[in-house]
């Protein structure tokens, strides 16, 4: 909070593991109360989904909604130090509210860190989580956008590779010639007969924007992640205009 960029905000949702447990709800309301008797005037909530499905809801947010136009669900990622999960996220933007009223209608989970692979059979690993969920669309008759949206740890770089901040990760992630989306869309180049798309964004970010329909209310608010590892993101809403 004594940082520029994090002035004046408003509100904190903390996500994570620490939001998963009694304890952790108990923790969460204390530091409010710690954080305002000593002059701090914000407030801080538990995550409002679970945090493993804010990981994968809050995908639907790396993009405009119009483009998912004709299309009812998306595939997600979240690739965490210790899980890798995969859903498919339907949107029902056909109902009030929008991408409020996103969930997650399948999920797959790997837990990685207790097998330890290379970089190239997590990767492989991942992809045939994605297929099952294609699979799976199929079957339920889903209208899925050729579109995966990825949270990931660290600090992304334009071009889809991670900078630093990997180390958590199964092998080396933050190699110059390792690019996540390009080896997502090189293993699933099209679905349903449609190109694939894939947006990644830090994961902390990515389930922060999970919150972004119910953050109206305020101008700028962030997201503390306590899990694995720490991550944070602060948002500044936009003006209506």
């Amino acid at each position: 909070m004594k940082l520029k960029t994090w002035r004046d905000t408003e509100r904190i949702v903390v996500g994570g593991g620490m939001r998963g447990s009694r304890v952790g709800e108990l923790a969460i309301g204390r530091t409010e109360v710690m954080l305002r008797s000593a002059g701090a005037a914000i407030a801080l909530r538990p995550i409002r989904n679970d945090p493993d499905e804010a990981g994968l809801l809050g995908g639907a947010h790396l993009c405009p909604s119009w483009m998912f136009q004709g299309h009812d669900s998306i595939l997600a990622l979240d690739i965490g130090g210790t899980n890798a999960r995969a859903g498919l996220v339907a949107l029902n933007l056909d109902r009030a509210g929008g991408l409020a009223r996103a969930e997650v209608a399948a999920s797959e989970v790997w837990r990685h860190r207790d097998e330890h692979p290379g970089r190239d059979p997590a990767v492989a690993r991942i992809l045939a989580m994605l297929e099952t969920l294609i699979a799976q669309a199929s079957e339920r008759r889903m209208r899925l956008a050729p579109f995966i949206a990825v949270g990931c740890p660290g600090l992304i770089a334009a071009d889809g590779t991670i900078e630093r901040g990997g180390q958590n990760l199964p092998g080396n992630w933050e190699s110059d010639s390792f690019n996540v989306p390009e080896r997502l869309r090189a293993g699933i180049p099209r679905i349903f007969g449609q190109e694939t798309q894939v947006a990644m964004h830090n994961d902390a970010v990515v389930q922060g924007l999970s919150e972004a329909p119910f953050m109206r209310d305020v101008a700028r608010w962030g997201v503390m992640t306590i899990g694995t590892g720490l991550g944070n993101a602060r948002f500044t809403n936009r003006g209506k205009d």
